[in-house]
């Protein structure tokens, strides 16, 4: 990405951790971003963040002060995706050397202006210094080429099967 356009992401938005606080936000967003079938329940978005918010990435509108879009993910030792993931935040391993990416979601006003790659960069830097060494997630047919963009791999249909979908399961080894 251009330097320039890197800039104005990082003037226009604070990246950090997520706050207790906001986990109502993020459960508005998610319920935006995704269809009722494959988004994360607010009580589900609740513990998922009482349990692991230094796994929730945010992008802040600087001028509005709201979550403009955000990544998150458990960690685990274990090597190939699965549905319990979204749902038992409990398999949660922080010393785990994989993380599972379980949502990217961008509000549609802050969409195609790099906003989805900054914040899987960003995370994918921060997660290497957490000593992690692999990044799963699973996507709908439509979006394996963007994350192969952003240098994930398709490993072909996943195990996973949630919210009733046929999965693609993308790697990314750090």
């Amino acid at each position: 990405m251009e330097n320039k356009t890197l800039q104005k992401l990082y003037e226009k938005f604070e990246f950090r951790n997520i706050l207790p606080e906001e986990a109502e936000q993020a459960a508005e967003v998610e319920a935006i971003c995704f269809p009722p079938n494959e988004a994360c329940t607010e009580e589900s978005m609740k513990r998922r963040i009482a349990k692991t918010p230094e796994l929730f990435l945010v992008a802040v509108d600087k001028q509005t002060g709201k979550i403009a879009g955000f990544l998150n993910g458990i960690a685990t030792d274990e090597t190939s995706f699965r549905d319990e993931f979204f749902t038992e935040e409990n398999l949660h391993n922080p010393k785990g050397k994989t993380i599972m990416l379980l949502g990217l979601d961008v509000l549609p006003q802050y969409r195609n202006q790099g906003l989805a790659r900054e914040l899987v960069n960003h995370y994918l830097c921060r997660e290497r210094e957490n000593g992690r060494h692999l990044i799963l997630l699973t996507c709908l047919e439509a979006k394996v080429e963007m994350y192969q963009n952003m240098g994930f791999h398709d490993e072909g249909l996943a195990n996973s099967t949630w919210g009733g979908e046929q999965w693609h399961e993308m790697s990314y080894v750090i």
